[in-house]
């Protein structure tokens, strides 16, 4: 509730609007229960249940309706393994490191750092092909449904990246529309802190962030005069990553296809989409620049595409039986059993 009561609050152009939104869904003590991140997974991970349910019901489907929710629960933990493990091999090795200290694996101290999507995506394939394997579904298929069902989950994480303050844009053009000011960078930035303190007048208290998101209007204003102006990048990431890709293997497997089709789509589709938000969103300051001025994530991006287009390639080419599809009767009049019978001459003709 607080969540959309300060999105109520905010002006309705956004135009340079500070960033106040609590992390928190339900904040009972600091630092807990229930934070809107992993409110959003949960909330990924139900949209991507229904989706997978959806095309096993009405689409030639080998894996019954019944067994979706286990699928998505076995992605769903591969997702986040290789997420975080993702995260630590792509941008913060350090965290591979073992200490002394709880929780003693870096990877472990999840206030260090975040997810990477690549990562996650490699381990949902893990996930995905270890599920198939065992359950005798073409592991094609699966690789599909997991597409189908990503998407959206992927702007749910997107979202939650903004309403924490993360993966902040570069600085908007003066009198852009969309603005947002994001007093987490105070943080990272001692040379802005000073001026932040210097526009306070006085002693800034330990947890100025929290009284900033709770409202404190002399902290508030003394953000707004010093942070820049910012394109709200997690907001672009989730239109394109999200949405716009989810929207395009939605028409793509409107009827059933070869599998692998619909993840040769998500492949490519995902990484012109992320090469494209990426231009708009602050690299990482602790990451070297990048051949071309390109970003790490939008060159982890472009294997990518080359593995959606040779998938792609792959399914068009090879002999098999056209599965899935969301549409209802999408499974037409044959029987689910008849998915894995040997295409017929016809078929095969037609790759």
């Amino acid at each position: 509730m607080g969540l959309l009561l300060t999105l109520a609050a905010a002006p309705a152009t956004l135009a340079a609007w500070l960033h106040t939104i609590d992390p928190y869904a339900v904040r009972l003590w600091e630092g807990g229960p229930i934070r809107w991140y992993g409110v959003s997974y949960l909330i990924g991970f139900a949209l991507g249940f229904l989706l997978v349910r959806r095309v096993c019901r009405v689409g030639r489907s080998p894996l019954p309706a019944s067994r979706a929710a286990d699928f998505v629960v076995a992605t769903a933990l591969g997702a986040l393994v290789g997420g975080r493990v993702g995260y630590a091999v792509f941008y913060r090795p350090e965290l591979l490191g073992f200490s002394g200290a709880f929780p003693f694996w870096g990877v472990f101290d999840m206030l260090r750092g975040g997810m990477s999507s690549h990562g996650g995506m490699v381990g949902a394939l893990v996930g995905a092909a270890w599920f198939c394997g065992r359950r005798k579904v073409p592991v094609l298929f699966g690789f599909d449904l997991l597409a189908f069902g990503a998407p959206l989950g992927l702007a749910c994480g997107r979202i939650a990246n903004f309403v924490n303050g993360e993966l902040p844009g570069k600085v908007a053009e003066p009198g852009f529309p969309l603005a947002v000011q994001f007093p987490q960078e105070l943080a990272e930035d001692p040379g802005l802190f000073d001026r932040f303190a210097a526009a306070f007048g006085g002693e800034v208290p330990a947890d100025w962030l929290s009284r900033i998101q709770a409202g404190s209007e002399s902290l508030s204003a003394a953000a707004a005069a010093v942070l820049p102006a910012r394109h709200p990048s997690p907001l672009y990431a989730a239109s394109l990553e999200g949405v716009l890709v989810f929207a395009v293997l939605a028409v793509v497997w409107m009827r059933p296809r070869r599998a692998g089709t619909v993840a040769g789509a998500f492949g490519l589709a995902y990484a012109v989409a992320r090469i494209l938000g990426e231009f708009w969103r602050m690299p990482d300051a602790h990451l070297p620049e990048h051949w071309l001025g390109l970003s790490r994530g939008q060159w982890l991006s472009v294997p990518l595409a080359l593995a959606g287009l040779g998938l792609t390639a792959f399914a068009a080419w090879r002999r098999g039986p056209r599965m899935g599809g969301w549409r209802a009767g999408a499974a037409g009049e044959e029987a689910v059993g008849a998915v894995l019978a040997p295409a017929s001459d016809t078929d095969a003709g037609e790759r």
